[in-house]
């Protein structure tokens, strides 16, 4: 049974909030000097979680001087969306510079969150001057086909003979179509030839040509050349990640936050300049961006970017976590089934969200750093962890495991109620109007 000291006690300490405020205190939270805010959600369904990510990343970049916003998304597909917002694209608004993302699950950024914070985005950079406009960025490494085209579009502009060798290096794919876990099975059986090799030496022919490619036109050069690099880099971990799928253990989740590590690193290293360093919060589910050690993963040998982050940077970066203790998520129940409305059921006993829950506020800030909090919350306790899919019928094996908040993350936001995210396709909008069938979700 809970001790209801604890519940008391985080009380003490919580800094109570509505929806409007969370974003204000928890930027009194964070250090002035930290390079990289980290902000984790719970689900990738709900609305609340958006909004205050969206609000905390409004207030970063206009007092704090942030300027790179970079998510759990797809390169390509997010870079069409950073050219909106730095008023450099040809599309006309927020949904069609969306449009990239077409793969399953598309809700997760082609919804109305989003699309608000893009406008906002888009506004605010309109009153800047373009080398000090924010930009909008994917870490992920699903895009293999997309960055193979973008890289060979790039080459075709600037170096023809290297677009050709592209070309038939990355022709080792096509006997698999779009199908690209089939190419990892036929890989790592020695059923076909890897592509591994070719992938490799794409970019480190791209790297050769470096400073012949980024010379041509000054700092436009540079950021084609590096939009292009980004793009082969992504090849190069896709080709390996989907290898590493086929093993199963733990690699391929390595490979993948490896990956967004590298483009995070990246990314402020391009976008920084002599005496300035650049600053980035990062959108990602709390699994990515809550210190692995903290969890289960550490203990079978998984990382994760927070992880990674803080190895790097250490007191200069912040990771804060969302939770919940029920309502409703906008997630599919099986991999590739359109989105849908699905009830969030409550919290179970002995995880974090129970005892937040019986904390009895609404909406609150809790200071982990406080060492009574600390102290109290150290656990292991559960957690729940809700992705694209959520299954209620299997809850405590599907979206529960151990971890120690307190190592996990700096703050966290608990909203002990949250509503579902509004996807914009039609094909994701909710039924309201009919219930939920449980166990099935249909």
């Amino acid at each position: 049974m809970e001790d209801p000291g604890i519940a008391e006690l985080v009380r003490q300490h919580a800094v109570a909030t509505d929806l409007d405020g969370a974003a204000r205190h928890l930027l009194e939270r964070i250090d002035p000097d930290a390079r990289v805010v980290l902000v984790g959600e719970a689900t990738h369904g709900t609305k609340e979680f958006y909004r205050i990510r969206a609000d905390l990343t409004r207030a970063l970049i206009r007092h704090r001087g942030f300027e790179l916003v970079a998510v759990e998304a797809d390169w390509p597909d997010a870079y069409r969306a950073n050219q909106w917002v730095r008023l450099v694209g040809p599309d006309a608004t927020a949904e069609a510079a969306l449009a990239e993302f077409t793969r399953f699950p598309r809700w997760m950024w082609r919804n109305a969150e989003v699309v608000r914070f893009l406008r906002w985005l888009r506004a605010e950079n309109a009153e800047r001057p373009a080398e000090g406009r924010a930009g909008f960025y994917g870490l992920d490494l699903y895009s293999l086909h997309r960055s193979m085209s973008r890289v060979i579009a790039y080459l075709d502009k600037v170096d023809p003979a290297a677009a050709a060798r592209a070309r038939h290096g990355y022709a080792c794919f096509d006997a698999f179509g779009d199908d690209v876990q089939l190419y990892g099975y036929a890989a790592s059986l020695d059923l076909d030839r890897s592509c591994e090799d070719e992938v490799v030496e794409r970019l480190v022919e791209l790297r050769r040509r470096a400073a012949d490619y980024a010379r041509r036109d000054g700092r436009i050069a540079a950021d084609e050349y590096f939009v292009a690099e980004q793009n082969a880099l992504v090849v190069r971990d896709a080709e390996t990640y989907y290898r590493a799928m086929v093993g199963g253990g733990v690699e391929s989740w390595n490979v993948r936050d490896r990956h967004m590590m590298a483009t995070l690193g990246a990314l402020l290293e391009h976008a920084g300049r002599p005496g300035r360093p650049a600053r980035a919060v990062v959108w990602a589910h709390n699994s990515h961006l809550g210190d692995a050690r903290a969890t289960h993963m550490g203990a079978i040998g998984e990382l994760n970017l927070g992880q990674l982050v803080r190895e790097r940077l250490g007191s200069r970066c912040c990771a804060i976590g969302m939770t919940t203790h029920d309502g409703e998520v906008t997630a599919a129940h099986q991999w590739d089934e359109p989105a849908a409305l699905r009830t969030v059921r409550p919290s179970l006993p002995g995880s974090y969200e129970r005892l937040f829950h019986d904390v009895g506020l609404p909406c609150f800030v809790v200071p982990l750093a406080v060492p009574d909090v600390a102290a109290a919350l150290a656990g292991p306790r559960l957690e729940r962890a809700i992705g694209v899919l959520y299954r209620p019928e299997t809850e405590r094996a599907s979206h529960y495991f151990a971890a120690r908040l307190p190592r996990q993350f700096d703050l966290v936001v608990h909203v002990d109620r949250t509503r579902a995210l509004e996807p914009l396709e039609l094909w994701g909008r909710h039924e309201v109007d009919l219930p939920e069938t449980y166990p099935t979700g249909v």
